[in-house]
């Protein structure tokens, strides 16, 4: 059937009506979405469903922006072609959309979560977040964090109020070493959209980092363990490709409302991963400049909790003001973590560097983050 707008008739009527026709009885129509913490008024002549609008929201906000210039896996790389975090997203959503498109589930909902899920990431990557989880007293969780953004950091302090079923696949799309595809799905998305994206990640990360390993020569392709190449390739496209199809064509096998993975991929998968732990995450190299990322968080967060920090508008901060309510130690803290998790590599280089090391004598640094970081 070819569909043509009809004049005279809401667009977006017709969209949601050519969803429940072509989308399979698995996906997540955004006519059914569970809706916004605070409800909106739709506007005469949108044309845009639910979960696009939640998809432009995340695109065309400052965190979103500031992703570019937060590390992945290598810190603060001179390299062009390294990985940075908003790389990674972009990854993650071009093959989240991939798996969406072949099982006919809902793509906007699939890109929106994938471009949303490490807004919450912080500076220097997994060191900077596993620094300020030691820290904040109530630690810190980049998927939670996330949602944090989105719902209050963003927009000028209003958030973004998007979907429940993207802002649940934001918060549940880690996974760290845990299974690919654990048994007890109570901690997956609510959605196939939001678990696509969880995969998606594992798939994106262990071919995009090996890449990088290779590429810094931390690691050396005759390193690389031939059994797992027999299964997923030999090299990055090809081994993204075989990931791929493989839980497409499992899942489509399948046919039940679940993702699957052949055992083979899952064992390769797995192995791969821990392969990178072992080989590239927890080596000495990495292990060094780990330190070197978690001594400049550690220092900044006890420098603004000592000597105050003030929020003039969302996530526009001014530093060296104490407020009344700073004498309240929670308050202080969740500050002082969002304001730190919310910087790019380069500004907390840059503000340590202003804070902490000697400055040419007549020079002047007023302290208002709003032109680097807001």
């Amino acid at each position: 059937m070819t569909y043509q707008p009809v004049l005279g008739r809401s667009l977006k009527q017709q969209l949601e009506e050519r969803e429940a026709e072509i989308l399979s009885p698995f996906a997540t129509l955004s006519k059914n979405s569970r809706g916004r913490m605070i409800p909106e008024e739709e506007h005469i002549g949108d044309i845009r469903l639910s979960f696009q609008r939640d998809r432009d929201r995340i695109l065309h906000s400052k965190t979103f922006r500031r992703l570019k210039h937060k590390t992945q896996v290598f810190l603060s790389p001179t390299g062009d072609h390294y990985r940075t975090r908003l790389t990674h997203v972009l990854e993650v959503s071009q093959i989240a959309r991939t798996v969406a498109a072949a099982l006919c589930l809902n793509e906007s909902l699939t890109e929106a979560i994938a471009l949303g899920h490490d807004l919450g990431h912080t500076p220097f990557g997994h060191a900077g977040e596993a620094t300020l989880n030691k820290l904040h007293p109530k630690g810190f969780r980049h998927y939670i964090h996330s949602l944090r953004v989105v719902d209050m950091l963003e927009h000028d302090g209003r958030g973004l109020n998007l979907t429940l079923e993207v802002r649940n696949g934001i918060v549940r799309h880690s996974k760290g070493e845990g299974e690919i595809l654990p048994k007890n799905t109570k901690s997956l998305a609510i959605t196939l959209e939001g678990q696509i994206v969880r995969l998606a990640d594992i798939v994106a990360y262990v071919n995009h980092d090996m890449d990088d390993a290779l590429r810094a020569g931390v690691i050396k392709r005759k390193d690389l363990p031939q059994e797992i190449c027999a299964v997923v390739g030999d090299s990055h496209a090809a081994r993204i490709g075989s990931m791929v199809r493989d839980l497409i064509v499992e899942t489509l096998r399948g046919d039940d409302g679940n993702l699957h993975v052949s055992e083979e991929m899952l064992e390769a998968i797995d192995r791969m991963r821990s392969f990178l732990f072992k080989n590239v995450y927890r080596t000495e190299k990495i292990y060094r400049e780990f330190e070197k990322a978690s001594r400049i968080i550690t220092d900044l967060y006890h420098y603004f909790l000592e000597n105050g920090l003030v929020r003039r508008q969302g996530m526009d901060w001014t530093y060296g003001e104490k407020t009344p309510e700073w004498e309240d130690q929670q308050f202080a803290h969740r500050c002082v973590c969002d304001y730190v998790a919310g910087m790019t590599d380069r500004y907390a280089l840059s503000i340590y560097e202003h804070i902490f090391l000697p400055q040419p004598w007549g020079g002047h640094y007023s302290g208002n983050s709003s032109t680097s970081f807001a």
